[in-house]
Formats: structure tokens, sequence, C-alpha cells
């Protein structure tokens, strides 16, 4: 694998542990991550920076935005998932946003 795949894996679970110790000392809500991360997801995929992008170069910059939404919604658990269980559910919801374009 890629040394720099390797990298942003460990990048995006340390944001997503961060963003739950911020939820669990109170400093933000779950929602309010939520909706940071919805706004950062509409701007890369709005019709100025998506245009001429293929579909799968728009899932790609959205994969990471897409994989801390979902580790945002575990918060209640106290375990977070693993990387590869995320990045599944990334894929599980990439086939449902698909159908939608």
């Amino acid at each position: 694998m890629n040394v720099a795949n390797l990298q942003l894996e460990g990048l995006l679970m340390a944001i997503a542990s961060i963003n739950q110790v911020l939820v669990r000392k109170g400093v933000l809500s779950v929602e309010e991550i939520d909706i940071a991360l919805r706004k950062a997801e509409a701007s890369e995929t709005n019709e100025e920076r998506s245009e001429g992008m293929s579909a799968s170069s728009r899932d790609a910059v959205n994969f990471p935005i897409r994989l801390l939404e979902l580790a945002n919604q575990c918060q209640p658990e106290t375990d977070m998932p693993s990387f590869s269980k995320l990045a599944r559910m990334v894929g599980q919801i990439k086939e449902s946003y698909n159908d939608q374009m």
C-alpha cells in the first residue's frame, strides 16, 4: 500500500478521535461537527468545483469528509470503528449517493 494512503488513514482517524474528545468535553456538539462537515462536502460538490470532474474524482475528494461524518455519527459509542469499517460504510453510502445522481 502507498505510504501516503497510510498517512491519510492515520490523519483521518486522529481527526475523528479529536472530534470525539471535543464532543465529550462539551466544546462542540455532534450536530455542530456534522454541520461543519456537511458544509465542507457541499463546498466540494458545488457546480463550480466539480465542473469537469469525474464521479470517481468527486468521490475521492469527498471520501475523507464522509468518513469523518460517519465517525461523528458513532459518537455515543465508546469505541471508534476501525478505518477499514468506516471505509466500507463510506462505500455503502457512496453507492446510494451515486444512485441519486
